[in-house]
């Protein structure tokens, strides 16, 4: 089972960018469909993006298609969110999550392992 540890988030301005990481330890990365969720304080964690064990396939939430790029190195275990254009309502936990088939999904109860999160906030 991998374990997962985000980093990259921070503050920025609103049109900023910023890009997370999300590293995996474990030798069976490369077999996960990977995705990235968000807490917003007093919200639900809602669906982001997610990738394929591959990274031919990809699934953008319509809040963040056209600005946010997932993407992943299976030599470097790792999986990434480019977050371009941000916005205040971008101001959330980020979380890394994994689950344990190749196909990706986007509901969070598919996902068998989570990272800790990493902080973003977009100044206005």
């Amino acid at each position: 089972q991998v374990q997962l540890v985000e980093s990259g988030g921070g503050l920025v301005q609103t049109g900023g960018s910023l890009r997370l990481s999300c590293a995996a330890s474990g030798r069976t990365f490369s077999s996960y469909a990977m995705g990235w969720f968000r807490q917003a304080p007093g919200k639900e964690r809602a669906f982001v993006a997610t990738i394929n064990w591959s990274g031919a396939y990809t699934y953008y939430a319509d809040s963040v298609k056209g600005r946010f790029t997932i993407s992943r190195d299976n030599a470097l275990n790792t999986v990434y969110l480019q977050m371009n254009s941000l916005k205040p309502e971008d101001t959330a936990l980020y979380y890394c999550a994994a689950r344990s088939m190749s196909g990706s999904a986007v509901a969070d109860s598919e996902y068998t392992t989570w990272g800790r999160g990493t902080q973003v906030t977009v100044s206005s």
